[in-house]
């Protein structure tokens, strides 16, 4: 018996879901759909891999197929809003395979993609159209599409949304929005700005949590080496080099620092590909597909792969650089053990990305165990001086006040380059 028949889904939709083979839902879908299904909004708290897809892509689905309401030119009947392409063009993908053999359209407008069939694609009216924020503000300056029917809302991973800066995109949005309309909003963390965000969007919301945020799968190996910055390559490349024939995602915190590794890599002799904010729309899938397929073994990546990435095949995920926000960690390394398999999540960590490391093991609430080396603010050069990144004396630790490090007992430091980093990221995320 399929267990989603229990759920009030019509037997159409459960009917293609069991071709699909999915016949049980996940602990975000049990909590979630039922509440959907009678027209309550929703605030879902769920790590990347967890099924939320389905969990407001089936109700949302259900009661499309319940309405007898017509498309409009230029008009969207539901909103799903995603941070990044990757992500949008995976909920695109699984909610066409579930609508297959209905009249029901999804469609998909992100960056770094012609804008022409995307205003062609939407120009006779779509169902339930997948945007990032940046283009769908494209299209409602070029009044290529308009809101004013449309009845449901979903962001997903809306805290990333907030990290890439898309906090104002979000604010027009909902501005041209009908007030009477069913909204769901998905996130991996509850940072306070979401709190206004909630706020602005949600009216008497049901909230439902199935993983305590910071927490890793529980099959990740994570371990960490204390490494100069001059000296992570070599390793990087030690390391990958004992596994060859597996999959390996590696992070790099920069679109130039990915594509720099990316070429050093393949002129070691390594099968690998690169995505980041500076690759084409076309690139950029091109390089997923190829990695998916297995035919790349090795993917060096910025954060726009920390979510919504589902290849089984990833045994191993490399953090080359920490990330500034430290529940990224967590999205990271949770690109590996997925679908119950084992992972190994390894990081390495500079002298000057000690603020970041103390923010991931505050998020996680724990310690990664070292592979090498020791923490950097335990380490003292000749004369008492802290070493440098290159491992010589005379530059401030993160935790004396590098930058992007921490203060003394309080909360890792923003600077006002990382701030521009984030909007840099959000421009190229779209």
């Amino acid at each position: 018996m399929n267990l989603f028949q229990t759920m009030g889904l019509p037997e159409k939709l459960v009917s293609r879901l069991t071709a699909m083979d999915i016949n049980e839902p996940t602990p975000i879908q049990t909590h979630a759909i039922p509440h959907a299904l009678n027209g309550k909004d929703v605030m879902g708290l769920a790590q990347t891999g967890t099924g939320k897809t389905a969990a407001f892509g089936l109700p949302l689905i259900a009661q499309m197929m319940a309405s007898s309401q017509k498309l409009e030119p230029k008009s969207v009947r539901g909103l799903i809003l995603a941070p990044t392409r990757e992500l949008a063009k995976q909920i695109s993908d699984n909610l066409k395979g579930f609508v297959q053999n209905t009249p029901i359209k999804i469609g998909l407008v992100v960056g770094g993609a012609s804008i022409n069939p995307q205003i062609a694609r939407v120009a006779r009216g779509i169902d339930i159209l997948v945007a990032t924020p940046g283009r769908l503000i494209d299209l409602l300056d070029r009044r290529a599409l308009s809101l004013h029917a449309t009845t449901f809302l979903v962001l997903d991973e809306a805290d990333q949304m907030l990290d890439l800066g898309f906090i104002h995109s979000l604010r027009k949005i909902a501005g041209m929005l009908p007030k009477t309309r069913q909204t769901m909003l998905f996130s991996a963390t509850m940072p306070k700005q979401m709190n206004e965000l909630a706020n602005s969007y949600l009216q008497n919301p049901m909230r439902v949590e199935v993983s305590p945020p910071g927490k890793a799968a529980d099959k990740i190996t994570q371990s960490i080496h204390f490494i100069s910055k001059a000296e992570k390559t070599k390793l990087l490349i030690e390391l990958i080099g004992k596994h060859r024939d597996e999959l390996a995602l590696v992070f790099s915190r920069t679109k130039h620092g990915a594509e720099k590794l990316m070429k050093t890599l393949d002129k070691s002799g390594f099968s690998v590909t690169s995505v980041h904010g500076n690759k084409s729309q076309g690139q950029r899938e091109r390089a997923l597909k190829s990695f998916r397929a297995g035919e790349i073994k090795i993917l060096v990546a910025t954060d726009v792969a920390a979510r919504g990435l589902d290849i089984p095949q990833v045994r191993h995920v490399y953090n080359f650089d920490l990330p500034n926000v430290g529940d990224n960690y967590v999205h990271r390394i949770g690109r590996t053990a997925r679908a119950g398999a084992e992972g190994a999540a390894i990081a390495f960590c500079a002298p000057d990305e000690m603020g970041e490391l103390k923010a991931i093991e505050k998020a996680m609430g724990r310690s990664i165990p070292v592979a090498s080396g020791r923490p950097w603010d335990d380490i003292q050069a000749p004369g008492g001086k802290k070493p440098n990144s290159r491992g010589r004396s005379g530059r401030k630790s993160a935790r004396n006040g590098s930058q992007g490090g921490a203060k003394p007992g309080g909360k890792p430091q923003i600077t006002g380059a990382q701030k521009a980093r984030q909007r840099r990221k959000a421009k190229s995320a779209a």
